[in-house]
């Protein structure tokens, strides 16, 4: 007999917002790098995004590029110390749908996988912290204890789709009857493959590409989470454009 598994993406799925930003913000205030590479290169895209005059995509992109250009040559245990602290003060800071669906998973004894863009050592944290089966994330390489500024990415959708080949194979998963949850076009071939796709607070690129892909746009759920409430939408609910 097969396995069901449940596949999650974490920074906005389950997370509320971006692992690697947290971590970014803690080796910052630690003095551990020089917070005038935030102010030069990512804050002004971050001050457009947050008065939503500017696209969350593009402060990422910028955040992500200076990340990890500045972990250059880093000691990973400056790493290790300041990521740990994001797992202590942070982890908490999850939707309240999502953290339910994972608890739900794993009381039917599925199995419970996170595949994130977020860097592994973040991502290996956040699987213990929620007790699932396994996890994968952006691999970031170190040599000789240092981040040498090699990152294997998991943040697109071809890297997310071979990753869930290898997950298959490892757990005997039978995708027609599993889940996955996502919010963004990096997670469209993971919401693709599976019997039982969720969008959670889906972008609009996302609730575009589900709307019009008939592979999914019947199965899948949308779900938004907006303070205290939960919403469940149809996938060709109309979008607003302002």
């Amino acid at each position: 007999m097969r396995n069901i598994a449940a596949f999650f993406d974490i920074d906005g799925t389950l997370y509320r917002d971006s692992l690697m930003v947290e971590h970014f913000k803690k080796l910052i205030k630690y003095d551990i790098i020089d917070q005038k590479a935030w102010y030069d290169n990512a804050r002004d895209a971050f001050m457009n995004w947050d008065k939503r005059q500017g696209n969350y995509d593009d402060y990422l992109d910028d955040v992500c590029n200076l990340y990890v250009e500045s972990l250059i040559g880093l000691d990973k245990n400056y790493i290790d110390f300041t990521s740990d602290q994001v797992i202590k003060l942070k982890s908490d800071r999850v939707y309240k749908y999502t953290r339910s669906r994972i608890k739900w998973h794993l009381e039917n004894n599925h199995i419970v996988i996170f595949i994130s863009g977020s860097p592994d050592f973040l991502v290996g944290k956040m699987a213990e912290k929620y007790n699932v089966t396994d996890f994968i994330g952006s691999n970031y390489v170190f040599e000789n204890g240092t981040f040498n500024g090699t990152v294997i990415p998991m943040w697109d959708s071809k890297s997310k789709n071979t990753a869930i080949d290898d997950f298959v194979k490892k757990y005997n998963i039978d995708l027609s009857i599993s889940y996955a949850y996502g919010d963004t076009n990096g997670d469209i071939n993971m919401l693709r493959r599976v019997g039982n796709p969720i969008a959670i607070n889906p972008t609009k690129e996302l609730l575009n590409h589900i709307a019009k892909d008939p592979v999914i746009s019947n199965a899948a759920k949308i779900v938004v989470e907006r303070k205290d409430i939960i919403y469940s939408l149809s996938p060709n609910v109309d979008i607003l454009s302002i």
